[in-house]
């Protein structure tokens, strides 16, 4: 018998009849023995439709007072599950986040998980009971309802099955695993049926929307095993082919890296690039760039800083195409202050990366990844790097060229 976490998405909560499916699998893994625990979105659309009339209210709501009521589309979830699995029998229970125990800090919207209380969990799985937490949220010290952000329900599922140190954490999408890309950019992506929590930390740091970045960085840091797989397929299909099915989010030491030098190629279609022209050459000078942008909490991306010529220098850097228009406002701002000569951007670019462990023991990647490019006569605007990891910045209606061509050069399409 082992303790599993199931998480199932939005749209696999998104009506009665996909609920009951969903009731149908948890009851099938539960009838095999083991004890489950489960952690469902709110059905699809509905957070954003509850922010949606937050809004119509109050055009920048109250954090505190908009955790309030985005945490209640969770709430609805886990009671109708619960619901669901009592009218075929099963013994389940539902529970919020602060009942129990999933402690946060106070940022509301964006809040960070502290601790869990497993003793109440463990007590219902001891006594047979089918659990049910509302992922997406917790309670902070003051006893105020907080909410992780977007796509907090996987940081949830990872959390609990971290405290309560399950087998498996399986993370029930509505596709059927990790792919080497978008199927739907290239024809040939094909299903990963292992990767490392490193190569998946980087994929969805990196565009891939299959994951949230901060369950992948939750899993990789408490060792959690977990698995991706399709919520779409039969309920009843046999236990033992689901269980094998998606992909395997593994630790490196149980991967071959020299089967694989490149496992999967992402893109970010949202990207802006700002450059900053003539700006004195002196100490601190990223600092005095970059400071008012983060202090407007705008996230940097790409950054190049170029070689001092008279004195100045050129500083480039990316932020998502959402915040160009800001992030040019607040540089405009300090004009006096940086004394550069003028700033320009370009709002119509992509990053396009390759991701692998395999470049710890090959060399060459970089270079084939820019010959590639260059056969495409595609051009390069900017180069980010780390261990397992080249990222390119490129003219945005190059992008899906550059995937495809990347994603054969690599044999990506082949097993």
């Amino acid at each position: 018998m082992a303790l599993i976490v199931h998480k199932y998405g939005g749209t696999s909560m998104g009506s009665t009849d996909r609920i009951k499916n969903v009731a149908a699998r948890v009851a099938k893994w539960h009838d095999a023995g083991h004890q489950i625990v489960v952690v469902p979105s709110a059905m699809s659309g509905e957070t954003n439709r509850l922010i949606g009339l937050a809004k119509e209210l109050m055009a920048q709501p109250d954090p505190r007072e908009l955790d309030m009521i985005a945490s209640t589309g969770e709430q609805v979830s886990v009671g109708l599950l619960a619901m669901a699995l009592l009218a075929i029998g099963k013994d389940a229970v539902s529970y919020t986040g602060w009942q129990v125990g999933i402690r946060t800090d106070s940022s509301f919207t964006k809040a960070r998980i502290q601790s869990i209380d497993d003793s109440r969990v463990r007590s219902d799985l001891d006594a047979g009971k089918i659990v049910i937490i509302t992922g997406f949220q917790g309670v902070d010290e003051q006893g105020n309802i907080s909410t992780l952000g977007r796509g907090g329900s996987d940081t949830s599922a990872v959390a609990i099955a971290a405290a309560l140190k399950a087998d498996e954490c399986l993370i029930y999408t509505d596709v059927d695993g990790v792919y080497t890309t978008d199927p739907r950019v290239v024809d040939e992506a094909r299903r990963l049926e292992k990767i490392t929590f490193e190569e998946m930390l980087e994929l969805a740091s990196l565009g891939s929307k299959v994951l949230q970045t901060r369950s992948v960085e939750f899993a990789g840091n408490y060792q959690v095993p977990t698995r991706v797989l399709s919520s779409l397929t039969d309920p009843l299909m046999p236990l033992a082919e689901e269980a094998k099915s998606g992909t395997l989010i593994s630790f490196e030491e149980e991967t071959n890296m020299e089967q694989a030098v490149i496992s999967g190629i992402a893109f970010t279609r949202d990207e802006a690039k700002i450059t900053v022209i003539g700006v004195p050459d002196k100490p601190g000078v990223a600092f005095h760039i970059l400071g008012p942008v983060s202090d407007a909490n705008i996230e940097v991306d790409m950054i190049i800083q170029n070689q001092s010529v008279d004195g100045k220098t050129d500083f480039t850097f990316t932020v998502s195409r959402g915040d160009y228009q800001r992030a040019m406002a607040v540089l405009e701002s300090q004009r006096e202050e940086l004394g550069y000569t003028r700033i320009v951007g370009d709002a119509k670019v992509s990053k396009v990366s390759a991701v692998g462990v395999g470049m710890r023991s090959h060399v060459g990647v970089a270079s084939q990844m820019f010959r590639t490019l260059a056969d495409e006569n595609i051009n390069i605007m900017m180069i980010s790097t780390s261990e397992i990891k080249i990222s390119v910045l490129i003219d945005e209606k190059y992008m899906e060229l550059a995937v495809r061509a990347l994603h054969k050069a690599f044999d990506l399409e082949k097993a």
